[in-house]
């Protein structure tokens, strides 16, 4: 008997082994290691000629730079002046290659400092800062934690998510212009207070965070992280005047129910890369509204945020963000390719 149950437990591990290698072979995708660091980052971003530029976050007082380019495996300071610099929670490159970094004023999420947010624009042929838009009072809040932003090169307009309070920001890059929207609408705030993480019970209140541009820049779409329902909106309706609140939240559209994300990016076919904040993966919603799991690992722990790079590859960061500090390892850049 007890020979029997041994048989059939080593047919099953066998079979389950058999089971991963036709997953990888039928996904035919690489996982690779481009950096690792001691200290926890979230934003990504990956210029034209594969510059590659991380953040980290104010959570704590041992930061050791707020914006760094990731040279020969390092991240080194970019700029070298970093004193511009408070609490820095995205990195973004636009299709013009340019570097956008989002200073959410808020550090340790201890409430807005007066100046409130600021979006600086830098220039990457030249290494140097080009533009600082700052946000009036009204369109930051106290307790204000604007989280990702994405450029419309085409109309010169930002969006941005606010986490903390949730809503949408809209900056006119040409008039320095900002509006709130959305705020408090259903589609930016939380639908739950918690998540389960491989097991591990993760709870917090976070509202609109991953935003995607698609790329046409027709429409803007955006998630809450503690929720799986995908809203999206027309770009026309976020940056038209006229319409009042009430009108611009009739425009809101549900697309989808997803994996928990924080992070989102749509590549030039139209799919969109998100996470899988509960099972260490990595998804892709496709057109047609299906989703997909490209790939499942243990060493993608709270993939972050997203940036392409040549030849269709895919980076992103692992943040931890669910683990408690002991059980942290080493924060990583991954690289997902073909």
């Amino acid at each position: 008997m007890k020979l029997y149950k041994y048989n059939i437990f080593v047919f099953v591990l066998a079979f389950y082994a058999l089971s991963l290698t036709a997953y990888a072979q039928k996904r035919k995708v690489k996982l690779e290691v481009i950096a690792s660091t001691e200290k926890q980052w979230t934003g990504i971003a990956v210029s034209k000629n594969e510059r590659i530029f991380v953040n980290f976050p104010k959570w704590s007082d041992n930061v050791p730079v707020s914006v760094a380019e990731i040279i020969n495996g390092k991240a080194v300071a970019f700029p070298a002046d970093q004193s511009i610099f408070v609490a820095v929670q995205a990195v973004v490159i636009d299709a013009k290659n340019r570097l956008w970094v989002v200073d959410t004023r808020n550090p340790q999420f201890q409430g807005v400092m007066d100046e409130g947010p600021v979006l600086y624009q830098f220039n990457l042929e030249n290494n140097s800062k080009e533009k600082a838009y700052g946000f009036p009072k009204g369109v930051f809040q106290p307790n204000s934690y604007f989280n990702d932003v994405r450029i419309d090169t085409k109309n010169e307009v930002a969006y941005l998510t606010d986490s903390g309070n949730g809503a949408l920001i809209v900056l006119d890059l040409k008039s320095g212009k900002s509006k709130r929207v959305l705020d408090h609408h259903s589609s930016t705030e939380s639908e739950v207070d918690y998540l389960i993480c491989n097991d591990i019970k993760w709870e917090n209140t976070v509202h609109s965070d991953g935003i995607a541009l698609t790329p046409n820049g027709k429409y803007l779409y955006y998630v809450a992280l503690t929720g799986h329902t995908l809203y999206r909106i027309p770009t026309s309706a976020l940056i038209d005047a006229s319409l009042s609140d009430k009108m611009l939240a009739r425009k809101v559209e549900k697309v989808a129910t997803i994996p928990a994300t924080d992070g989102m990016m749509f590549d030039q076919k139209g799919n969109l890369w998100l996470g899988g904040l509960e099972d260490n993966s990595i998804n892709l919603l496709k057109k047609d509204g299906s989703v997909h799991k490209v790939i499942k690992d243990k060493i993608i722990r709270w993939a972050d945020s997203f940036s392409k790079g040549k030849n269709g590859s895919i980076y992103f960061t692992t943040a931890q963000i669910h683990l408690p500090e002991n059980q942290r390892k080493k924060y990583q850049v991954l690289k997902l390719s073909k």
